[in-house]
Protein backbone atom coordinates (compact mmCIF):
# COMPACT_ATOMS: atom_id res chain seq x y z
CA UNK A 1 0.00 0.00 0.00
CA UNK A 2 1.11 3.55 -0.59
CA UNK A 3 1.11 5.33 2.76
CA UNK A 4 1.48 9.07 3.26
CA UNK A 5 1.94 8.86 7.03
CA UNK A 6 1.35 6.71 10.10
CA UNK A 7 1.11 8.36 13.51
CA UNK A 8 -0.68 8.38 16.84
CA UNK A 9 -2.97 11.19 17.91
CA UNK A 10 -6.58 11.64 19.01
CA UNK A 11 -9.61 11.07 16.84
CA UNK A 12 -10.79 14.62 16.24
CA UNK A 13 -14.15 14.08 14.57
CA UNK A 14 -17.44 12.24 14.90
CA UNK A 15 -18.58 9.55 17.30
CA UNK A 16 -15.19 8.71 18.81
CA UNK A 17 -13.78 12.23 19.06
CA UNK A 18 -11.18 12.40 21.80
CA UNK A 19 -10.20 8.71 21.53
CA UNK A 20 -6.45 8.00 21.32
CA UNK A 21 -5.94 6.46 17.88
CA UNK A 22 -3.39 5.33 15.36
CA UNK A 23 -3.90 6.95 11.96
CA UNK A 24 -2.89 5.08 8.83
CA UNK A 25 -3.15 7.65 6.06
CA UNK A 26 -3.05 6.35 2.53
CA UNK A 27 -2.16 8.57 -0.38
CA UNK A 28 -4.12 9.05 -3.59
CA UNK A 29 -7.67 10.30 -4.10
CA UNK A 30 -10.22 10.19 -6.90
CA UNK A 31 -11.62 13.60 -5.87
CA UNK A 32 -10.13 17.07 -5.59
CA UNK A 33 -12.10 18.99 -2.96
CA UNK A 34 -11.07 22.63 -2.77
CA UNK A 35 -11.00 22.47 1.03
CA UNK A 36 -8.89 19.30 1.26
CA UNK A 37 -6.73 19.61 4.39
CA UNK A 38 -4.32 16.86 3.29
CA UNK A 39 -3.18 18.00 -0.18
CA UNK A 40 -0.17 15.69 0.09
CA UNK A 41 -2.64 12.83 -0.45
CA UNK A 42 -4.62 14.40 -3.29
CA UNK A 43 -3.40 17.48 -5.13
CA UNK A 44 0.26 16.51 -4.71
CA UNK A 45 0.15 12.85 -3.62
CA UNK A 46 3.24 11.48 -1.94
CA UNK A 47 4.12 8.49 0.18
CA UNK A 48 6.00 5.23 0.62
CA UNK A 49 5.08 1.72 -0.45
CA UNK A 50 4.58 -0.60 2.54
CA UNK A 51 3.57 -4.26 2.48
CA UNK A 52 0.54 -5.08 4.63
CA UNK A 53 2.44 -7.28 7.09
CA UNK A 54 4.94 -4.50 7.85
CA UNK A 55 2.12 -1.98 8.18
CA UNK A 56 0.33 -4.18 10.71
CA UNK A 57 3.54 -4.52 12.70
CA UNK A 58 4.08 -0.74 12.74
CA UNK A 59 0.53 -0.16 13.96
CA UNK A 60 0.67 -2.79 16.70
CA UNK A 61 4.00 -1.50 17.99
CA UNK A 62 2.25 1.73 19.00
CA UNK A 63 0.03 -0.21 21.43
CA UNK A 64 -3.24 1.64 20.72
CA UNK A 65 -6.44 -0.28 20.05
CA UNK A 66 -8.26 2.29 17.91
CA UNK A 67 -6.99 2.47 14.34
CA UNK A 68 -8.26 4.95 11.76
CA UNK A 69 -7.71 4.14 8.08
CA UNK A 70 -7.94 7.41 6.23
CA UNK A 71 -6.60 9.26 3.22
CA UNK A 72 -6.89 10.51 0.59
CA UNK A 73 -9.36 7.80 -0.24
CA UNK A 74 -8.20 4.59 1.47
CA UNK A 75 -10.64 2.34 -0.39
CA UNK A 76 -8.89 3.14 -3.67
CA UNK A 77 -6.25 0.63 -2.56
CA UNK A 78 -7.22 -3.05 -2.82
CA UNK A 79 -4.87 -3.90 0.05
CA UNK A 80 -7.12 -1.97 2.43
CA UNK A 81 -9.21 -5.13 2.78
CA UNK A 82 -6.28 -7.31 3.87
CA UNK A 83 -5.00 -4.59 6.22
CA UNK A 84 -8.33 -4.26 8.03
CA UNK A 85 -8.78 -8.02 8.22
CA UNK A 86 -5.33 -8.45 9.77
CA UNK A 87 -5.79 -5.64 12.30
CA UNK A 88 -9.19 -6.90 13.39
CA UNK A 89 -7.71 -10.35 13.94
CA UNK A 90 -5.20 -8.67 16.26
CA UNK A 91 -8.01 -7.03 18.25
CA UNK A 92 -7.91 -3.53 16.78
CA UNK A 93 -11.00 -1.33 16.55
CA UNK A 94 -11.12 -0.04 12.99
CA UNK A 95 -12.66 3.16 11.65
CA UNK A 96 -12.52 3.68 7.89
CA UNK A 97 -12.78 7.28 6.70
CA UNK A 98 -14.16 7.36 3.16
CA UNK A 99 -15.96 9.72 0.80
CA UNK A 100 -18.28 6.87 -0.15
CA UNK A 101 -17.40 6.76 -3.84
CA UNK A 102 -15.89 3.26 -3.74
CA UNK A 103 -16.94 0.02 -2.07
CA UNK A 104 -14.58 -2.70 -0.96
CA UNK A 105 -15.44 -5.44 1.55
CA UNK A 106 -13.02 -4.08 4.13
CA UNK A 107 -14.24 -4.97 7.63
CA UNK A 108 -14.63 -2.07 10.05
CA UNK A 109 -16.14 -1.37 13.43
CA UNK A 110 -17.23 2.01 12.09
CA UNK A 111 -17.59 3.14 8.49
CA UNK A 112 -17.23 6.91 8.60
CA UNK A 113 -18.69 8.22 5.37
CA UNK A 114 -18.12 11.83 4.34
CA UNK A 115 -20.12 12.46 1.14
CA UNK A 116 -18.82 15.32 -0.93
CA UNK A 117 -21.54 17.75 -1.93
CA UNK A 118 -21.58 20.53 -4.52
CA UNK A 119 -19.75 22.79 -2.06
CA UNK A 120 -16.60 20.68 -2.51
CA UNK A 121 -16.04 21.62 -6.17
CA UNK A 122 -12.39 22.26 -7.10
CA UNK A 123 -13.57 25.36 -8.98
CA UNK A 124 -12.59 27.26 -5.81
CA UNK A 125 -9.05 25.85 -5.74
CA UNK A 126 -6.10 27.95 -6.90
CA UNK A 127 -4.09 25.01 -8.28
CA UNK A 128 -3.28 25.06 -11.98
CA UNK A 129 -4.71 21.50 -12.07
CA UNK A 130 -8.11 22.59 -10.78
CA UNK A 131 -9.78 23.24 -14.18
CA UNK A 132 -9.13 19.72 -15.46
CA UNK A 133 -10.55 18.23 -12.25
CA UNK A 134 -13.85 20.14 -12.10
CA UNK A 135 -15.83 17.84 -14.41
CA UNK A 136 -14.21 14.64 -13.16
CA UNK A 137 -14.84 15.59 -9.53
CA UNK A 138 -18.50 16.33 -10.23
CA UNK A 139 -18.99 13.03 -12.05
CA UNK A 140 -17.21 11.02 -9.35
CA UNK A 141 -18.26 12.56 -6.04
CA UNK A 142 -21.56 10.62 -5.78
CA UNK A 143 -21.92 6.85 -6.05
CA UNK A 144 -25.27 5.65 -4.74
CA UNK A 145 -24.42 1.97 -5.09
CA UNK A 146 -21.23 2.37 -3.09
CA UNK A 147 -23.03 4.30 -0.33
CA UNK A 148 -25.77 1.67 -0.13
CA UNK A 149 -23.26 -1.16 0.23
CA UNK A 150 -21.18 0.73 2.78
CA UNK A 151 -24.13 1.42 5.09
CA UNK A 152 -25.26 -2.19 4.78
CA UNK A 153 -21.81 -3.48 5.73
CA UNK A 154 -22.02 -2.56 9.42
CA UNK A 155 -22.05 0.40 11.86
CA UNK A 156 -21.66 3.75 10.12
CA UNK A 157 -21.83 7.50 10.51
CA UNK A 158 -22.20 10.31 8.00
CA UNK A 159 -20.04 13.42 8.28
CA UNK A 160 -20.68 16.52 6.19
CA UNK A 161 -18.26 19.42 5.78
CA UNK A 162 -20.14 22.72 6.04
CA UNK A 163 -18.51 25.93 4.83
CA UNK A 164 -21.42 28.38 4.89
CA UNK A 165 -25.09 28.34 5.96
CA UNK A 166 -26.35 27.68 2.42
CA UNK A 167 -24.55 24.31 2.51
CA UNK A 168 -27.15 23.06 4.99
CA UNK A 169 -29.72 22.82 2.21
CA UNK A 170 -27.35 20.56 0.32
CA UNK A 171 -27.01 18.28 3.36
CA UNK A 172 -30.77 18.01 3.82
CA UNK A 173 -31.37 17.42 0.11
CA UNK A 174 -28.73 14.69 0.07
CA UNK A 175 -30.19 12.92 3.09
CA UNK A 176 -33.72 13.03 1.65
CA UNK A 177 -32.56 10.23 -0.67
CA UNK A 178 -31.49 8.13 2.33
CA UNK A 179 -34.50 7.97 4.69
CA UNK A 180 -33.00 4.93 6.45
CA UNK A 181 -30.20 7.10 7.86
CA UNK A 182 -31.21 8.16 11.37
CA UNK A 183 -30.45 11.78 12.27
CA UNK A 184 -28.23 10.75 15.19
CA UNK A 185 -25.87 9.11 12.70
CA UNK A 186 -25.34 12.46 10.95
CA UNK A 187 -22.56 14.83 12.02
CA UNK A 188 -22.03 18.34 10.70
CA UNK A 189 -18.45 19.63 10.79
CA UNK A 190 -17.11 23.10 10.08
CA UNK A 191 -14.83 23.52 7.09
CA UNK A 192 -11.63 24.68 8.74
CA UNK A 193 -7.90 24.47 8.29
CA UNK A 194 -7.02 26.97 11.02
CA UNK A 195 -8.15 27.49 14.61
CA UNK A 196 -9.64 30.83 13.60
CA UNK A 197 -11.80 29.31 10.85
CA UNK A 198 -12.87 26.55 13.23
CA UNK A 199 -13.99 29.04 15.89
CA UNK A 200 -15.91 31.25 13.45
CA UNK A 201 -17.84 28.44 11.76
CA UNK A 202 -18.43 26.49 14.96
CA UNK A 203 -20.08 29.55 16.48
CA UNK A 204 -23.12 29.21 14.20
CA UNK A 205 -22.94 25.63 12.94
CA UNK A 206 -23.42 23.96 16.34
CA UNK A 207 -26.79 25.63 16.89
CA UNK A 208 -27.89 24.99 13.30
CA UNK A 209 -27.06 21.29 13.64
CA UNK A 210 -29.18 21.14 16.79
CA UNK A 211 -32.13 22.81 15.03
CA UNK A 212 -31.98 20.27 12.21
CA UNK A 213 -31.76 17.32 14.61
CA UNK A 214 -28.20 16.42 13.61
CA UNK A 215 -25.07 16.12 15.70
CA UNK A 216 -22.27 18.67 15.70
CA UNK A 217 -18.66 17.60 15.40
CA UNK A 218 -15.82 19.96 16.06
CA UNK A 219 -12.44 19.07 14.63
CA UNK A 220 -10.33 18.69 17.72
CA UNK A 221 -7.15 18.02 15.79
CA UNK A 222 -7.45 21.53 14.28
CA UNK A 223 -8.30 23.04 17.67
CA UNK A 224 -5.23 21.52 19.29
CA UNK A 225 -2.63 21.45 16.53
CA UNK A 226 -3.88 23.63 13.68
CA UNK A 227 -3.47 21.80 10.39
CA UNK A 228 -0.11 20.33 11.40
CA UNK A 229 0.83 17.22 9.53
CA UNK A 230 1.16 14.04 11.57
CA UNK A 231 -0.93 15.37 14.48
Amino acid sequence: MRIAELYQSIQGEGQFAGTPSVFVRTTGCNLRCWFCDTPFTSWQPEGRQVVVADLVREVLELGIDHVVLTGGEPLLQPESVALCEALIREGSFITIETAGTIFRPAPANLMSISPKLANSSPSKHSSVDAPRWIEKHEQTRTNREAIARLIESGPYQFKFVVDEPSDLNGVCNYLSDWPQVASDRVWLMPQARTREELAVRSSWLESEALKLGFRFSSRWQIAQYGNERGR
